[in-house]
């Protein structure tokens, strides 16, 4: 098939991003070649020279490397220039998604703190995505074989979660899971949602958010003819879900999802942000800043990232 262009922003110059990225591009000159002479990466070229250099790992020729910045990077010692430069590949990914250059977007890790010391105020690429494409209604999601997850509340305490839950909400999530399931080709797909409280509130002994408020969500997302389930206590849910009962669970916030998903998918999983106008995906782990240079980063999560990418282009 032909492939269409996917963009790869290379994160933190200072983390893992330029080590999975050389190891990923590695992983398809071997095994999927065709992808990449479509691959451009917006990054560092004397970063990732260097990271190829130390890794013995050569860059395949054909990719293209838009090169944004020329630092002098001291691995897993991120700088104000790094963090300015991280920026910069990630705004130059979104030009090219809206000058419809790219198609897809794949982003490797960056750090949040890095994000708010040089002004820039947003909690991740999520946001930042939502906001450059007037996007109100999106979702943050996570793929495995084994298992998909999706977050009505994403970063925000937890003490806000309760507040920050309503109808709407969860019905934009189960509405935009059910369109990814149906891109992944999936065949009557069926999608269960958490109860909030233990046990699903015990019929409100426990608290009465699965009554007022989801129990609600659950039956007009069956009216509009999208096949949630529950509410279910998460503490049996995800086991349910992994021994193939359900398609996606939707989590109402970030640890009641994210735990058992990276219990299983820690190093294969792929984040992706649902309800925008282009592809997103990235891995789910972090700039891992503790383990930068030392050559032992796993690329499992960014290839399964590009592969991803890949299955929705071609869907």
């Amino acid at each position: 098939m032909d492939f269409l262009k996917i963009a790869i922003s290379m994160g933190c110059p200072a983390g893992i991003g330029p080590e999975i990225i050389v190891k990923a591009l590695d992983y398809f000159k071997k095994e999927n070649p065709s992808v990449l002479k479509n691959i451009v990466i917006l990054g560092d070229k004397k970063v990732l020279l260097n990271t190829s250099y130390n890794l013995r790992i050569p860059i395949p020729k054909e990719v293209k490397i838009d090169s944004l910045s020329h630092l002098d990077i001291i691995p897993g010692k991120p700088d104000l220039e790094g963090y300015k430069a991280m920026a910069d590949y990630f705004k130059k990914a979104i030009e090219l998604a809206k000058n419809k250059e790219v198609q897809a977007i794949v982003t490797a890790p960056i750090s949040k703190e890095g994000l708010n010391k040089i002004g820039i105020n947003y909690s991740g690429h999520t946001d930042w995505l939502a906001k450059e494409f007037n996007v109100d209604k999106y979702v943050m999601a996570f793929y495995g074989e084994k298992m998909i997850v999706s977050l009505v509340t994403i970063h925000i305490p937890l003490k806000e979660v309760p507040k920050n839950i309503d109808i709407e909400k969860i019905v934009n999530t189960a509405k935009l899971s059910y369109e990814f399931l149906k891109r992944l080709k999936i065949e009557n797909p069926k999608i269960a949602i958490c109860g909030l409280n233990p046990h699903a509130g015990e019929s409100g002994i426990l608290g009465d958010e699965e009554k007022t408020i989801i129990e609600k969500a659950v039956e007009k997302c069956k009216k509009d003819g999208i096949p949630l389930y529950g509410p279910y206590p998460s503490d049996s849910l995800f086991y349910w879900a992994y021994k193939g009962k359900f398609d996606l669970i939707i989590a109402l916030y970030h640890d009641q999802g994210l735990i058992p998903f990276k219990l299983i998918h820690f190093e294969d999983g792929v984040n992706i942000t649902l309800g925008l106008p282009i592809i997103r995906t990235s891995p789910c782990h972090g700039t891992a800043y503790d383990i930068a240079g030392k050559g032992i980063a796993n690329p499992k999560s960014f290839i399964s990232a590009i592969n991803l990418s890949l299955k929705l282009l071609s869907n």
